[in-house]
């Protein structure tokens, strides 16, 4: 489980196939083999751990596999050497809740449709599949490619988001251009609210 609060900015430093790896700003011996890492929204699991010897103190490289569905499912399929990526590790009993909880399983791909200054902070218009839009309501959570974002306002399928300028600097998200597609996450508690409604009498 994770909270949508990015701890660190990684780089995808190799791919073979399905299995990437990915140099983060945490120590070696912080991590272990099994672990969870939210990379970009994803919940992958670590399959090896290396000191990143030579580049920035402290830092390391993880490798994880990524299965096809996953791969279909979210932008990781697009990520090759140089793609920097949000990083978020799995939430610690009686750690803060600083966002909203994240599980990690992205529900799909969405893509941002404009990006409009608002002062020192942008506000993004992002589209989202027909099939998530019914999950997203105003003053709502949603994950973005991993970061805890609060819905503004919804029409149709596009809802806004606002994004001030410490999270534009220590996420990806300074980075965005319009036309980009980003992972999406639903909020949880709509999920199974949206189940059960299937099954009201």
């Amino acid at each position: 489980m994770f909270t949508g609060i990015v701890t660190g900015i990684g780089e995808v430093i190799g791919r073979n196939g399905g299995n990437f790896t990915i140099r983060c700003p945490y120590p070696a011996e912080t991590l272990e083999i099994g672990g969870s890492m939210a990379c970009n929204g994803c919940c992958l699991t670590v399959t090896s751990i290396r000191t990143d010897d030579g580049a920035v103190a402290g830092s390391s490289i993880f490798t994880a596999d990524v299965s096809n569905e996953t791969c279909a499912k979210t932008t990781i399929d697009s990520w090759q050497p140089g793609t920097r990526i949000n990083l978020e590790r799995p939430l610690a009993m009686g750690q803060e809740l600083g966002g909203h909880l994240v599980t990690g399983h992205v529900d799909g791909v969405a893509r941002i449709a404009d990006i409009i200054a608002d002062g020192d902070s942008r506000r993004f218009v992002i589209e989202a599949p027909d099939h998530l839009a019914p999950y997203i309501a105003p003053k709502g959570s949603v994950a973005l490619d991993g970061v805890s974002l609060t819905v503004n306002e919804v029409s149709d399928n596009c809802f806004g988001v606002n994004i001030i300028p410490h999270t534009l600097t220590v996420t990806t998200w300074g980075a965005k251009t319009a036309g980009q597609s980003i992972n999406l996450e639903v909020d949880l508690f709509s999920r199974y609210i949206a189940r059960l409604l299937e099954f009201r009498t």
